[in-house]
């Protein structure tokens, strides 16, 4: 047996960035910094971890549509790294977080004010009857259909 399973909360670097695959599916890519406090030489720092972070589907969209930066998110995943040959020939890696589940966080205000402030440039995302926008997990995309 044996588990891959990842679990952030922390803040957005910049807006997620939506792409869409060939067969049609929302990819969203975006950063998240995690802090953690650390003593040094007697004093305590503050130290920040980026984490890229993938949604696929449905999840992407919400992203796209309601993560901005600076924004605190919770977001539930699994590892995986990617390998690939560079222009000049070098192979180069990149561990990402492919995310399963992502929660808004922040106060219920602070999501109120930003939809009322965005409601004249931003359409309302496509949802099911009953269906709660902020709590969407991924669709299953195999990964030969990812694009990259």
């Amino acid at each position: 047996m044996s588990v891959n399973k990842v679990i952030l909360i922390g803040n957005l670097g910049k807006d997620p960035e939506i792409r869409y695959s060939q067969s049609g599916t929302a990819v969203a890519n975006f950063s998240i910094a995690t802090n953690r406090n650390v003593k040094k030489n007697d004093e305590w720092v503050k130290e920040s971890e980026w984490h890229k972070i993938v949604a696929f589907g449905k999840t992407a969209e919400v992203c796209s549509e309601y993560l901005s930066k600076g924004k605190q998110v919770y977001i539930e995943g699994r590892l995986q790294t990617r390998e690939w040959e560079d222009k000049d020939g070098n192979r180069r890696w990149t561990t990402e977080i492919i995310t399963e589940r992502m929660k808004m966080l922040g106060t219920r205000a602070d999501r109120d004010r930003d939809r009322d402030r965005d409601r004249d440039t931003k359409p309302p995302p496509p949802t099911d009857a009953g269906e709660d926008p902020f709590n969407k997990t991924s669709d299953d995309v195999p990964d030969d259909d990812v694009p990259f």
